[in-house]
């Protein structure tokens, strides 16, 4: 028996139909990926199938009954479990209460700890059940999602980019995780734009262009490249990343310490490391090593470390506020797109302000209408984002339609130092490749960029020197060219030479 099937499902909104008459099958323990490009129509269809959203028209059949799903409880009670792309969790409550909101009334939080620390364990989702969201990384809130949905042992799990900042051992270990799912008898909706990933998990992958099905196919027997043909229509162009003498050092960190600013924070401890002019320094790392305090430090958002610290052209700026340092030339993509990368209510326009306040958008004080929205403009057409213009909501993109656009908007400000992470989570392959090239063109131009990804393959393709950040310490440097995965996987659990950081504090880094 059928375990899901969609007839005709067609959903639209005024701008743009994002599902156009959409059919699709599921088997029980049937891995099925679905592909497609950034704004294809994906994540509405699993919204509709887990009951966030109604679609306009068309059927749903449920183990070869016709249904309806009125809403994610009902959705939850038949056997579908979801993981969102962006979260659904609220910031002031604990991962273990976050859980129990879907759970039973009477459900015991002590218990659920047990239970939510024994799944992250067998799944090797390190979590901590007391933490609370609003001190969590975007990884680790990944994580709460995923352990939600398999404490519910679904008989149909909805994964939406499931892996994008999760380590490759973390990723392997799921992917055996969903392997025994599938044995047992579980279907896997599987939405990603890493085709190695459909390729080695998937039995069947449907392909959606434009809010349509453009084809069935079996993603074992096919390549990555007659892959990305069927999504995007032409394979994603090369990166061409050629060495280059870099600069002098723009942006230092010296001996670099910080306590935690709240319990479940990362202790920072004496890091140094630079980035140049004209070079492209890869941070690499686990969700939760840092990461989040480090750029928090690099962007003025925490003002707590020593002035001499940090340094922008050999000046201490490590007590100035954002907001000056991006009047300095400091632009910042953080990993949350909506609430810290954008205004979710905001049109794009709108949003253009949350960096760019200069002359050219605000003159003596006042807004100028007529530029912001050319600016805007020039974003989504550059950036090829796909929105219904400056005026759409910041809300209503996908997820990599947003992305595209909050690193447009940084990009077009030409800034002398870029601080960017997870700069291609959850885009499809084309636009990954866009984004990068454009991070490499802002180099060529001189700038100064830091990437922080936990994406091993994309740092290796773009940074031109790699540091891997452990447990809140940053290991040396060493140049792309010279470093290979199972190094940076060794670094990756803290395992560099231990006379890094003396040696960096009393000399300049030089390559």
């Amino acid at each position: 028996m059928t375990r899901l099937a969609l007839n005709h499902i067609t959903k639209q909104y005024p701008a743009v139909v994002a599902n156009d008459g959409v059919s699709l099958v599921v088997q029980p323990g049937e891995i099925h990926a679905v592909l497609g490009e950034n704004g294809a129509g994906k994540s509405t269809l699993m919204k509709v199938i887990y009951g966030v959203i109604r679609p306009d028209a068309g059927s749903i059949a449920w183990n070869g009954q016709p249904v309806t799903i009125a809403s994610p409880a009902m959705a939850r009670q038949m056997g579908i479990g979801m993981v969102f792309q962006h979260f659904s969790l609220f910031d002031t409550l604990t991962v273990a209460e976050n859980i129990a909101l879907g759970l039973p009334s009477g459900t015991r939080i002590d218990e659920l700890e047990r239970r939510i620390a024994d799944t992250a364990a067998q799944y090797g989702l390190d979590l901590e059940p007391q933490r609370h969201v609003h001190t969590l990384s975007v990884g680790e809130c990944q994580r709460v999602e995923i352990v939600r949905a398999l404490l519910g042992k679904p008989q149909l799990l909805i994964l939406d980019e499931p892996t994008s900042v999760l380590t490759p051992q973390a990723v392997g270990k799921l992917f055996d995780t969903l392997r025994q799912l599938a044995a047992e008898g579980c279907s896997i909706l599987y939405i990603s734009h890493k085709l190695d990933e459909i390729r080695s998990l998937c039995h069947t992958c449907t392909v959606m262009r434009g809010g349509k099905v453009t084809g069935v196919c079996d993603p074992r027997v096919e390549t990555e490249a007659s892959l990305s043909r069927l999504m995007i229509g032409a394979e994603p162009p090369a990166i061409d990343h050629q060495e280059k003498q870099a600069g002098s050092a723009v942006l230092s960190v010296r001996r670099l310490s910080l306590p935690r600013a709240h319990p479940f924070a990362t202790e920072l401890t004496d890091i140094s490391f630079d980035v140049h002019a004209g070079e492209i320094l890869g941070v690499a790392g686990i969700s939760g090593n840092g990461q989040q305090e480090l750029l928090a430090v690099l962007s003025g958002e925490d003002t707590r470390a020593p002035a001499a610290t940090v340094a922008l052209d050999d000046a201490a700026i490590g007590r100035r506020s954002a907001a000056w340092r991006r009047a300095q030339g400091l632009a910042f993509v953080p990993e949350e797109r909506l609430g810290r990368g954008a205004v979710p209510e905001l049109t794009l326009a709108q949003n253009i302000l949350l960096s760019h306040q200069g002359s050219s958008v605000v003159s003596r004080g006042f807004i100028r209408q007529r530029a912001t929205v050319q600016l805007a403009a020039g974003i989504i057409k550059r950036f090829n984002v796909k929105a219904a213009g400056p005026g759409a909501i910041a809300s209503s993109l996908s997820g990599g339609n947003l992305q595209k656009y909050i690193i447009g908007r940084e990009v077009a400000r030409q800034p002398r130092v870029l601080l960017v992470a997870q700069p291609t989570w959850g885009v499809d392959v084309g636009a990954a490749a866009q984004i990068r090239t454009e991070l490499l063109a802002l180099r060529d131009a001189g700038c100064a960029v830091l990437v922080i990804s936990e994406e091993l393959d994309e740092l290796f393709e773009i940074a031109d020197r790699l540091v891997v950040i452990a447990k809140g310490k940053v290991s040396p440097p060493i140049k792309t060219s010279e470093a290979d995965l199972n190094l940076i996987g060794r670094w990756m659990s803290g395992l560099w030479p231990s006379d890094h950081n003396a040696t960096q504090s009393r000399e300049p880094m030089h390559d």
